[in-house]
């Protein structure tokens, strides 16, 4: 069976300002011209049971805010994590400040402001956009002994974990950067994210904007544990995005073996 290679899989989006100008930009852009690749995390496909409708998102790596090709002043203030969810017809930028509720404003000015999750079409923001999946073979493992040997063995390991619901199927696959490993009670466990998690309540066109970030731990085949990023009081009146929101679910986990050397 094939699985995904995140290590070879790619989000490109390219900013041509000469073809249209930036939708997400916070900044006058240095150049006229920017591709901007960022590795995947995982990729969720979520799929209405009753109409057929399925989509699927891909999230890319953290990264911050920054001036591309200046020769001082990389980081803009106020900086954030960057981190972008795109389908093929969809993006949502999340960007995370010191505190929630925080926004910046548009380039050029006049444009409005950005918000912590900025939603739109991709045909309108980007010149072009790709995603790239890279596969690669791999062995489904199917026991705790096997998990823990190819863990310890240095194997690259990655997880699928099955979501549903009365109205959806998701299906998340995701690497394993994180995992325990007890050789001698066979014993293992994930502890490995970002992912991202759907929010079951909301309607297909609403999908995208629900997507919330998420680490997942599981130690068994039939269900997982999520730790959601959810705004989290640390006085009485500032809130900071933090991963606090632990929620469970039954579910259906794989794990799956790579080769060493391919």
């Amino acid at each position: 069976m094939q699985t995904i290679d995140f290590s070879r899989s790619f989000l490109t989006f390219r900013i041509d300002t000469r073809k249209k100008p930036s939708q997400t930009a916070s900044h006058a852009p240095p150049f006229s011209l920017n591709n901007a690749r960022i590795q995947l995390e995982c990729q969720c496909v979520v799929t209405e049971k009753e109409s057929g409708w399925t989509q699927t998102y891909v999230l890319g790596a953290s990264c911050k805010t920054e001036r591309v090709g200046v020769d001082k002043g990389i980081w803009t203030e106020p900086n954030a994590d960057y981190i972008p969810i795109f389908s093929v017809e969809n993006f949502m930028n999340i960007k995370t400040f010191a505190r929630s509720g925080m926004t910046v404003e548009l380039y050029p000015p006049g444009s409005g402001s950005q918000s912590e999750r900025q939603t739109g079409r991709v045909a309108e923001a980007f010149d072009s956009v790709r995603i790239d999946l890279a596969e690669r073979p791999a062995e489904q493992l199917t026991s705790a002994d096997q998990i823990v040997r190819a863990t310890l063995a240095n194997a690259p390991i990655n997880a699928r974990t099955t979501l549903k619901t009365a109205r959806y199927q998701a299906v998340i696959d995701y690497p394993v950067k994180t995992m325990n490993a007890n050789e001698r009670d066979n014993v293992f466990q994930t502890d490995t994210g970002p992912v991202l998690l759907p929010d079951f309540t909301s309607d297909p066109e609403r999908m995208l904007a629900g997507l919330e970030l998420a680490f997942a731990a599981f130690n068994c085949f039939r269900w997982i544990e999520f730790l959601v990023r959810v705004p989290t009081a640390v006085s009485d009146d500032v809130l900071v995005f933090h991963y606090s929101k632990s929620v469970r679910f039954e579910a259906h986990n794989e794990i799956f073996r790579m080769p060493l050397h391919n």
